[in-house]
């Protein structure tokens, strides 16, 4: 199960509480006070590990509380500070808080840490709150409490390249084609029901991460279909590959869909360096073939014809998605 989002309550430790004690030795019969302070609680820390890919843990688990610290003691000991908790989260992971959805983090690099609540401090022992005036203080504090939050996380794929399509436009067959990615494929419909990741290396190229985005249909950005709760994964891409149906009555009718829905979405995603793939050229005629490729119009972007079954045109996108890449080395 692909799970892109989860609802957490965290709770931060309390400080330990502060001591009133007075110094009680043989021979010393007027000790002075000697109250420790009481510990920091524990704080709750999320962390990126990179061998996590969803947020499914947290399906079993959403309430999480760190250790409370120590309560000070005589002879000014301080109490012993809480443990920290830390909750394990994949990179791309954004950090919201629920209540106000203000964004509060964004982890995306391994073990990156972001500190989601601060434990409470310990309170003051009555040591220090001896004074050349007050002599014997009978007074401490109390520790202070843990933040407390309820937050929400979101998960974005970080990948260099983004396959976007119709349904049934051939993302799944070309990343499983040009990866080591098990995607289901088959001829209806959202097959693909969650992103999946693929490696894609070879010998005359750096490697890079290619990322299959379910299907998107007309209204994806207004909620239908499968589209809105993935067109966030798009954003963290470097760059996109439209997939084209050549056998499509339209191509330039779906590029258009396409292109407004993302559009619609987020400005960002048409400020992405694209490339489109017309697929499924196996299918074709050498005339239509030719045709489809002929009066292709799509912004005067780069055109591959390509088929994932045959591996027609795939050596030649291939060589286009890495010169692209290297055009364009800005952060995602």
């Amino acid at each position: 199960m692909f799970v892109d989002r989860a609802k957490i309550v965290i709770k931060a430790g309390d400080g330990g509480n502060g001591c009133v004690s007075f110094r009680r030795e043989k021979h010393v019969p007027r000790g002075g006070p000697d109250g420790g302070d009481g510990g920091r609680g524990g704080h709750i820390i999320l962390k990126v590990d990179s061998n996590l890919q969803t947020l499914y843990d947290f399906h079993y688990r959403s309430h999480f509380k760190a250790q409370r610290g120590r309560h000070g003691s005589g002879a000014r000991k301080t109490g012993q500070s809480g443990a920290d908790l830390t909750i394990r989260v994949p990179a791309g992971t954004v950090i919201f808080d629920f209540e106000t959805r203000a964004q509060l983090a964004d982890l995306i690099h391994n073990d990156q840490e972001f500190i989601a609540a601060r434990g409470g401090r310990g309170g003051k022992g009555n040591a220090s709150f001896a004074t050349s005036t007050q002599r014997a203080p009978r007074i401490s504090q109390p520790g202070e409490k843990g933040e407390a939050k309820t937050l929400l996380l979101e998960l974005k794929l970080i990948a260099d390249v983004g396959l976007v399509g119709l349904p049934n436009a051939g993302k799944s067959t070309l990343l499983a084609r040009l990866s080591a990615a098990k995607p289901k494929i088959a001829d209806y419909p959202f097959t693909t029901l969650a992103p999946h990741l693929g490696l894609v290396k070879g010998d005359d190229f750096e490697r890079f991460i290619m990322a299959d985005i379910p299907g998107l249909i007309e209204g994806a950005h207004a909620g239908k279909g499968l589209g809105l709760q993935f067109l966030n994964h798009i954003l963290r891409t470097r760059i996109l590959i439209i997939l084209l149906d050549s056998q499509s009555d339209s191509p330039e009718k779906d590029y258009s869909i396409l292109l407004q829905e993302m559009s619609q979405f987020s400005n960002d995603l048409i400020q992405k360096p694209r490339i489109i793939a017309l697929t499924k050229i196996d299918t074709l005629e050498q005339q239509e073939r030719e045709l489809k490729i002929l009066n292709a119009s799509f912004d005067n972007l780069p055109v591959c014809a390509i088929s994932a079954i045959s591996g027609e045109g795939l050596p030649e996108l291939l060589r286009q998605i890495v010169s692209t890449l290297k055009n364009n080395n800005s952060h995602r």
